[in-house]
């Protein structure tokens, strides 16, 4: 999972907080009665064919030409597999380049990446065992045959047994992996698991892409600790002249751009386009001018109210807002004074008002968005069970709240609320990313629900969301999870005491044993259900509050054919190797 501007696995997305934080919004010209949807004419169809819209033939594109794409941050860090390369805009530049098992598409389903793996399938459940077959013409741009030694090292690094000092983004999965064995002359690979990992198609996958082995053990001793560490250290510092994907990197200019041009060695299909330019924009509000001035084409910006209406108005652009795997919640840290008292955090989540919330911000641009009420399962997916709304957290019901709080032994003195010992609860602080005002207005609203129990909350923003959760410098955070379709591993890194994207050190036993059970369950429907067993105490403690489906927006000019939005963390370059301008 990448935090949005994506945990540190969202890093990717948040981080990815910075990296999944990402809004979208509605774009413009057109579009009718459904311009709360999309505008335009080239995402008409994607609410009903998401995999499929503004789908161009071949033959109806010109061979050749350039697209450039807006990314929000620089990439100061190429190891995507790490705790700090983790991060979203890396993930969508890096996707081009590595070679991975699945990835996601538009409508949130794990698909076998066959230019990369003919076939995983698996062979036993007990042990677990899931066996790799190559595709025979997979091979590194220098000619180096991709193999099962790229999947041995990419294990070691991220196991955190092999290489303790990697600092893998996640361990997740690759720890309940034995062992990983070549044959075939490498081109089988048979994963052999401890204990069965219920989500086993993300390892290797396009949320943690692979690295070239016969590079790292240029760069250090990969039978060693140190060597692996080195190695891993390596990918992280220096710009990827390698590649086994459709592109490869031809020029980066640090805090400017990365370009990408077509990998002249690649076995699948070849782009259509010259290039893919990665222009960094870091300020959003300009995003809109660069696309009206064409200086780029495909804007991906987290969407506020003026932004997505200047760019309905533009003429030749087509844009839509779509709902995935990208989720706005509140946390606490509960390491905070006074909010290690669950009836504390439960009166102040009740007391929030998430519907009007909704109705104040994202709604000003999208019609899509409702409450959410899971904290691992979207709507649009099978596991989706409803557990927060039999808490009543998120209703803005204030005489509940204060119920909550009355029977608890808190009362109030004058308009400052106490605890059962008398000592004043707050004054406590609400992070959010700054220059975002829709987060901005959500701290807002919350701190006037919580001055109605007598709590005073003050709005502080962050400039570095990630370093914000990672030291737990708040008391209460607002930001963006970008999940992977891998619920069971995201809920470990998540919610399992000790986890590192566990920012607010939540810590139940109960929940540690549910989510420990769903992700060696090899019944699909099983896992499910311990994993909502798990979401439904966790709703209870009123740890994290989530808010709404975070919406993405993605505005493009007309020409661009096979561009879609894709609301996971493969982004909408998850097909950049189909784009092509259209004849």
């Amino acid at each position: 999972m990448l935090v949005t501007t994506r945990s540190r696995a969202v890093k990717l997305g948040a981080f990815v907080a910075g990296a999944a934080l990402l809004l979208s919004a509605c774009g413009g010209g057109g579009g009718g009665g459904n311009s709360a949807v999309q505008t335009g004419q080239a995402f008409a169809d994607c609410d009903q064919n998401p995999n499929t819209c503004n789908t161009v033939a071949g033959d109806q594109l010109q061979q050749g030409g350039d697209v450039t794409y807006a990314i929000e941050k620089n990439i100061p860090n190429w190891n995507v597999t790490s705790a700090e390369g983790n991060v979203f805009e890396t993930g969508m530049v890096t996707k081009g380049i590595l070679p991975y098992t699945f990835y996601a598409t538009p409508d949130l389903k794990p698909v076998l990446n066959k230019d990369f793996v003919e076939s995983a399938d698996v062979t036993s459940t007990n042990p677990q065992v899931v066996v790799y077959k190559i595709n025979p013409k997979a091979s590194w741009d220098d000619g180096t045959p991709v193999s099962a030694d790229d999947f041995i090292y990419n294990w070691k690094v991220q196991n955190g047994k092999d290489c303790p000092d990697c600092q893998a983004a996640t361990t997740s999965g690759y720890d309940q992996v034995s062992s990983v064995v070549g044959s075939d002359n490498g081109k089988t690979v048979t994963a052999t698991f401890s204990k069965p990992f219920t989500d086993w198609r993300q390892l290797w996958s396009s949320s943690g892409a692979m690295y070239p082995a016969h590079l790292a053990a240029q760069h250090g001793d990969t039978a060693t600790p140190a060597g692996l560490a080195s190695s891993y250290k390596w990918f992280g510092d220096t710009v990827p002249t390698w590649t086994a994907g459709p592109f490869k990197i031809s020029k980066f200019v640090n805090n400017q751009s990365v370009t990408e041009v077509p990998n002249d060695k690649y076995w699948g299909a070849k782009p259509h386009l010259s290039s893919v330019i990665f222009r960094v924009i870091t300020d959003a509000t300009q995003e809109p001018t660069a696309l009206q001035n064409n200086e780029v084409q495909v804007i991906y910006p987290q969407p506020q109210v003026d932004l997505v209406n200047q760019v309905k108005n533009m003429p030749n652009i087509s844009s839509y807002i779509g709902l995935g795997l990208t989720w706005e919640h509140f946390d606490f840290n509960l390491k905070s004074p006074g909010l290690d008292n669950k009836a504390l955090r439960q009166a102040m989540f009740t007391a929030i008002n998430r519907k009007d919330m909704i109705a104040k911000t994202v709604g000003q641009f999208t019609n899509k968005v409702e409450p959410l009420n899971n904290h691992n399962f979207m709507p649009q997916q099978s596991g989706f069970k409803d557990v927060v709304t039999s808490t009543g957290q998120g209703t803005g019901d204030i005489d509940k709240a204060k119920k909550l709080l009355t029977d608890a032994g808190y009362k109030l003195n004058g308009t400052q609320l106490q605890d059962p010992s008398g000592k004043n609860v707050g004054p406590y602080r609400i992070r959010y990313t700054v220059g975002n005002q829709i987060r901005q207005d959500e701290c807002e609203l919350f701190a006037a629900a919580a001055k109605q129990l007598g709590i005073t909350v003050n709005v502080s923003p962050t400039d570095d969301l990630g370093d914000t959760t990672t030291k737990g410098d708040y008391d209460i955070i607002v930001f963006a999870w970008v999940s992977s379709p891998f619920p069971f591993a995201g809920a470990v890194q998540n919610w399992v005491t000790g986890q590192g994207s566990n920012y607010g050190k939540y810590s139940n036993p109960q929940v540690d044993s549910l989510i420990a059970q769903a992700n060696t369950e090899t019944d699909q429907a099983k896992a499910t259900d311990l994993l909502n067993q798990a979401d439904q105490i966790m709703s209870d403690d009123a740890y994290v509050l989530p808010l709404y489906q975070k919406p993405t927006f993605i505005a493009s000019s007309d020409k661009i054919g096979n561009i879609r939005n894709n609301s996971t963390l493969d982004a909408p370059v998850y097909n950049m190797a189909e784009w092509g301008l259209r004849k």
